[in-house]
């Protein structure tokens, strides 16, 4: 049975710490570095849901993409809910390791997952690292669809095949225009418009978009711009991130017992449709 170091080294490995934004807070939050581990959770959000569960699951390392502690606190008090997954992940002996924007951006990544839940054929970065000389690490996907579909079937097979959320797929542009070639990327991905232009592609998916830059986007060319929930874009990873440990795990004759939580941790919990409203 590996130690907690044991098993985070590795997690270090495929997502480096260094290779994060320099705003981001990832790595080990809790955690005794010589515990034993015999069951991984790999889950999108570190919240009290997703801690509960790994506690009724008798998991010994919580794997998260998003940090628990983005901007840094003062206090670990168990009266603020942040505290409370603290206290619960410490008195349960379950650790915590964050892997976020390294995650996004390492190969395969986030959105190399979302690529292959919607069974598209990645051909490179949409934003590449520049420190990676083999040109397949970085932010987003630029995919290719084979046959190409429309804007609308190309939304329906989002809609079915990523997690079900109460806001499922929301669309810009017209759904009947022929979609070749697809940016992804998971999580927001607003920031990235000048990107997607520059890549010539049909269609962006992705999450969090905003009016305005939506607007903006649509004024400057016909792009169809395709909006999921945020927690269904990056879920997919989960289960990449669980597959990769479990091949770890067999190499080191680890024998980790390795799950993806399916609770959808999405904070939209109910979507009512206006009367008159477009389909």
């Amino acid at each position: 049975m590996p130690r907690l170091s044991e098993v985070i080294a590795a997690l270090e490995n495929l997502w480096p710490a260094e290779r994060a934004e320099s705003w981001d807070a990832v790595g080990t939050v809790v955690g005794e570095p010589d515990q034993e581990v015999a069951r991984v959770l790999f889950a999108v959000d570190p919240v009290q849901e997703i801690v509960d569960e790994a506690v009724k699951l008798g998991a010994d390392l919580l794997v998260t993409h998003h940090p628990l502690y983005l901007r840094g606190t003062t206090t670990v008090a168990a009266s603020h809910f942040k505290g409370r997954v603290v206290h619960t992940l410490i008195k349960n002996d379950i650790a915590l390791h964050v892997a976020h924007t390294n995650a996004d951006s390492a190969d395969p990544g986030v959105s190399d997952a979302l690529a292959g839940a919607l069974d598209l054929r990645v051909v490179r970065p949409l934003v590449p690292d520049p420190t990676d000389s083999e040109g397949r690490r970085g932010l987003g996907r630029v995919c290719e669809l084979d046959p190409p579909t429309t804007v609308r079937e190309f939304a329906a097979r989002a809609a079915e095949r990523l997690p079900a959320t109460a806001q499922g797929i929301r669309v810009a542009g017209d759904p009947e225009a022929t979609v070749r070639t697809v940016a992804v990327s998971g999580g927001s991905g607003d920031s990235l418009f000048d990107q997607v232009r520059a890549a010539g592609v049909d269609a962006f998916l992705t999450a969090d978009l905003r009016h305005h830059p939506v607007s903006e986007a649509r004024a400057h060319s016909p792009l169809a711009l395709l909006d999921a929930a945020h927690w269904a874009t990056e879920w997919p990873w989960c289960e990449l991130a669980a597959a990769q440990l479990d091949e770890i795990s067999d190499r080191h004759g680890w024998n980790l017992r390795v799950h993806v939580s399916k609770t959808v941790t999405d904070p939209w919990t109910s979507h009512s449709p206006s009367p008159g409203a477009p389909n």
